[in-house]
């Protein structure tokens, strides 16, 4: 035991020593992966080197706290990790093998063991085959993939440029994005602005493979910082566990504990985040109760005026709210000749359809002006409607909700379907048609309802939809249960819901410790779902209307979703 824990010490002595060498920083925390030398002393090795490389040429409490705050953002812990690693390697090896003789030997050995011992593992997923293509390359620059994995590979190269910790963290936020989460919910910018208060206030014992107490900020970013250089997958760390331990944390996971306390929390977090509701506390129970069923269990329901006209606090968030609008703003100043004609458009568009309606119809009838071309149908006809009769129509007799899909994955079309809302409403408001424009999103088990005008607001109202802004997921089934709910309370006859989103329901429970209900709502369940939700209104006389404003590829899923009765904008 003696001699175990001797050449323990010697290996930790032995890794600390090449990180500090590199660095030149003698101060250096250093926590060394013994278990990874006893697997591979070459890799155990290159990574100490990578890692006194990273300390030396960025500044890796950044790259950490960047990553923690991405994970806090809903980004998968695993994948990330693996993406900095990848990311790292690149941005820190061309220099170390520039300034020290026999770095690339010995990162050569360090690949051959990585290709010896980790090459089925890395060929089962997407980050794992661009990293086989990259050791690869390295090795004796032949690689195997597709073009794909190619159109990666030069996104990783262009990181032996970066010249700043902030490059190499828009590096890796960047090809995370596009390999990983396309439809990540978060801008880096909005990532960046989640403070150390929220933060420091959050519960992070999901994230820590060992059932740690001391869950805080600090353990996490510590682990995070020793992760980042690893050659070593966060796949394989995970094996190495025994089947034991890892059965007994999946069951851990099962059991979600979310008390008075932390609940409580959450709550704050959506206020700073959103601003505060306009509903009691008691209104605000009442919906969660008659909303949050089935598939949307534990779920809950926020209503709000949005975080300029409600704040909390002036806290990043608000910033971030104020350039969005200002930037929405602009976006119609430029485009407002365009965005003028359109209202015009497709008002005269609907004001024809209404006056069509509006002229009395007449139609056969059992009672009323006898017409005497009929009176041989007695006795010689089944058809008994010897009368006319006529109708009076009701075509002012309508109300239509708005509701904008304000989800991440809409972040890059956010100005647009700003503009296309404030052409709708607008269009609607010059015919005095009652109109209310809602926007939802999903944050942590909250579906946040943004209102921008109520039905019976005056038209300066619409130029509200300009503080449109997108955030985190969507769970589309529950915000069209409970948008409708409202529009079946209006008294007019004719009810319309127009929905504009990317017909992608997405809202994935991703290392959010804490959430109640850890079923991810996405693909063909919460298509489903949301279809069912329409097929529901439509039964009680409600017109729904989908107005696709996604890429090409999900538009499968809007016609599931809405069946015939949707537009697409391009």
């Amino acid at each position: 035991m003696r001699d175990i824990e001797e050449r323990k010490y010697e290996l930790e002595n032995r890794i600390r020593n090449l990180v500090w060498t590199v660095s030149g920083d003698y101060t250096l925390d250093i926590r060394p992966d013994t278990a990874l030398f006893q697997k591979s002393s070459q890799i155990a090795v290159y990574d100490g080197v990578k890692q006194g490389g990273l300390a030396k040429y960025f500044d890796q409490d950044a790259v950490s706290m960047y990553l923690l705050k991405k994970v806090y953002c809903h980004a998968d812990q695993t994948e990330l990790l693996n993406t900095a690693q990848i990311c790292t390697e690149e941005a820190v090896g061309w220099r170390l093998d520039a300034e020290r003789e026999g770095i690339r030997r010995l990162r050569e050995k360090a690949y051959n063991d990585v290709l010896d011992q980790d090459f089925k593992k890395l060929s089962g997923y997407p980050l794992g085959r661009l990293r086989l293509a990259l050791l690869r390359e390295k090795l004796d620059g032949s690689w195997k993939g597709t073009r794909e994995i190619r159109e990666q590979m030069e996104c990783v190269h262009a990181l032996r440029k970066v010249q700043t910790t902030a490059e190499l963290i828009r590096g890796i936020d960047d090809l995370y994005n596009r390999v990983v989460d396309p439809h990540f919910s978060k801008s880096l910018e909005e990532v960046l602005a989640v403070t150390t208060e929220e933060l420091t206030e959050f519960s992070w014992k999901d994230l820590l493979q060992e059932d740690a107490e001391d869950a805080s900020v600090e353990t996490v970013l510590q682990k995070l910082t020793d992760s980042m250089t690893s050659l070593e997958t966060e796949e394989e760390k995970n094996n190495q566990e025994s089947e034991h331990s890892r059965e007994e944390r999946a069951e851990k996971k099962k059991i979600i504990v979310a008390g008075q306390e932390e609940m409580s929390r959450m709550y704050s977090f959506v206020e700073r985040n959103f601003g505060r509701s306009y509903l009691t506390p008691a209104e605000q129970n009442r919906r969660n109760y008659q909303m949050c069923r089935g598939v949307h269990a534990g779920c809950r329901l926020y209503y709000t005026d949005g975080i300029l006209d409600s704040p909390v606090i002036k806290n990043n968030q608000y910033v971030l709210a104020e350039k969005i609008c200002s930037d929405n703003r602009k976006k119609y100043k430029e485009q407002y000749t365009l965005v003028n004609r359109n209202i015009r458009v497709l008002a005269d568009m609907l004001r024809k359809a209404l006056v069509l309606r509006d002229e009395d119809q007449t139609v056969r009838a059992g009672h009323g002006k006898i017409v005497p071309s009929q009176l041989w149908k007695p006795g010689r006809s089944e058809d008994p409607r010897l009368f006319i009769r006529r109708m009076k129509s009701d075509a002012c007799d309508f109300t239509v909700d708005l509701l904008l899909d304000a989800s991440g994955s809409q972040r890059k079309r956010q100005s647009d379907v700003a503009l296309q809302a404030f052409i709708i409403s607008e269009a609607l408001s010059e015919l005095d048609i009652p109109v209310r424009v809602m926007s939802f999103c999903t944050f942590w088990n909250y579906t946040v309802l943004r209102r921008f005008r109520e039905y019976d607001e005056d038209r300066a109202a619409n130029q509200n939809v300009f503080s449109f802004t997108t955030s985190s997921g969507n769970r589309d089934g529950l915000a069209v249960r409970a948008i409708g709910s409202d529009l079946l309370q209006r008294e007019e006859r004719n009810k319309i819901l127009i929905v504009l989103s990317d017909g992608k329901p997405n809202d994935t429970l991703l290392n959010r410790p804490g959430a109640e209900n850890p079923e991810p709502y996405r693909g063909r369940g919460a298509i489903l779902d949301t279809g069912t939700e329409i097929r529901n209104l439509r039964r009680n006389h409600v017109a729904v209307l989908g107005v696709f404003v996604g890429d090409e590829t999900e538009l499968q899923a809007e016609k599931k979703i809405f069946g015939k009765d949707f537009a697409y904008i391009r």
